[in-house]
């Protein structure tokens, strides 16, 4: 039935209907959501595709956000700037997407994974605003190609010595010592970047600058979380390499977030400050995933769904601004709270969850990690206090140098919001802030 709805939704992007584009894609979240089985185990299996309870939440994710995506990016259809190519490569973008997190197959999960690239870069690349994202998209492109042809010749061998690449056929790996290590690094970089993790995060910060709204809001709610999966899912064929390495993956995880944390405070741009408050965030899911344990998987799918919608609908905050005023820079955007009054309660709320405050599902996502963390090594409490604390620091600096202050004399007249506005970030907060009361939903292993 769902491809189907995919197929309809592909006829009308030809037609260029955006109406019914975004219509098409919120009935697709909502039929997905209340007709596949919530379970421990495999369901909806054939052609090599299946889903478990940890896909069902990344392609509910991953539709949710395309949704919100088509409703922000409408000043595309307003600018005739090519709006029905727009619609195309988006869903071709959410089609790869939704393929990735369902595949029962290690190469088909690699193959989809790497075609998620091509619809990303044509999003920077033909909707994006300044002359660097060409320089943006190489870098996005190179950086993730050269960490993932490993990763190919890695999935060769495991099928050479087991005989299959079946997701689940298999948790065990051959231990050919100091190979071990190499086989270990070459199989998970590719996740490590497109994560990513601190040293492989400048990639980044450049894509989000230079993209379209669309382009910031899908590397931020769904791209991030490619990586993520890819551990989650790599990782047990690795468990007795991993264990002798996670000191290092942690500690440059922990050092790394406390670093990009302070760079945080040193950015003068808002959605180079948002992209950069991603690379903290996913440092510590990348901490818990890599600990092996019970909480430390659960926080990290909690964050990562948390982070995708509270992240996404920060950088639909600051596209608004950059519409209205011209500027996404912090230093002309002073004052928005006498600019556009309304606006600054979504810019609190959003950022209060930002920082981890209650009831987000990013507060219980973050307990789960650090209590995974710490549970591994007393030593971490100094580094993940240190985080918990910069990471507060720098939503505080965006949040109060941006609605505080006087405003530029060159602005003179705004309109504060529109009802599309609200409706797209009142659908990132809710979920944000209501899962939480069913939090089962969201914890494969509750």
């Amino acid at each position: 039935m769902l491809k189907y709805l995919f197929m309809l939704l592909v006829l009308m992007a030809f037609v260029g209907d955006w109406s019914l584009v975004q219509t098409g894609i919120f009935v697709v979240s909502f039929m997905f959501a209340v007709f596949y089985n919530h379970d421990f185990f495999m369901c909806n299996l054939g052609f090599g595709l299946g889903t478990d309870y940890l896909s069902c939440i990344l392609v509910l994710l991953s539709i949710w956000i395309m949704a919100l995506i088509v409703v922000s990016s409408v000043k595309i259809k307003f600018a005739l700037n090519f709006p029905g190519l727009f619609l195309l490569v988006s869903l071709f973008l959410l089609f790869f997407l939704v393929l990735t997190f369902s595949s029962m197959n290690y190469l088909l999960f690699y193959i989809a994974f790497e075609a998620s690239l091509i619809p990303t870069l044509l999003l920077i690349l033909g909707w994006g605003y300044q002359p660097e994202r060409i320089q943006a998209g190489v870098y996005m492109l190179f950086y993730t190609l050269f960490a993932s042809l490993p990763l190919l010749a890695s999935l060769l061998y495991i099928f050479k010595v087991n005989g299959t690449l079946t997701i689940g056929a298999f948790y065990s790996s051959v231990d050919l010592g100091i190979l071990s290590f190499i086989w270990f690094i070459s199989s998970i970089m590719a996740f490590i970047v497109k994560l990513p993790m601190y040293l492989f995060h400048l990639w980044l910060p450049k894509a989000h600058v230079e993209a379209p709204v669309a382009g910031s809001m899908i590397l931020a709610g769904v791209m991030l979380k490619l990586g993520g999966y890819g551990l989650i899912r790599i990782l047990p064929l690795f468990s007795e390499v991993n264990k002798n390495l996670s000191w290092l993956w942690v500690g440059l995880s922990i050092l790394g977030g406390f670093f990009v944390s302070i760079i945080c405070l040193r950015q003068v741009d808002m959605k180079s400050l948002i992209a950069y408050s991603s690379v903290a965030h996913m440092s510590l899911v990348l901490c818990g995933l890599l600990t092996f344990g019970w909480w430390g998987m659960n926080g990290a799918v909690v964050v990562m769904v948390g982070h995708g919608l509270c992240s996404s609908g920060l950088f639909c905050l600051a596209n608004m601004v950059y519409e209205r005023v011209g500027s996404r820079s912090l230093l002309v955007n002073k004052g928005l709270l006498n600019f556009m009054p309304s606006m600054a309660l979504w810019w609190f709320l959003l950022s209060i969850s930002n920082m981890a405050a209650p009831p987000s599902i990013n507060l219980l996502g973050e307990i789960n990690l650090i209590m995974s963390v710490v549970s591994w090594n007393k030593l971490t409490i100094l580094g993940i206090s240190l985080l918990s604390f910069f990471s507060a620091a720098y939503t505080l600096y965006l949040y109060s140098l941006s609605q505080h202050g006087v405003y530029s004399g060159a602005l003179y007249s705004c309109c504060s919001g529109k009802v599309r506005e609200y409706l797209v970030l009142s659908l990132h907060w809710v979920p944000l802030n209501v899962l939480i009361l069913k939090s089962n939903l969201i914890m494969p292993n509750l």
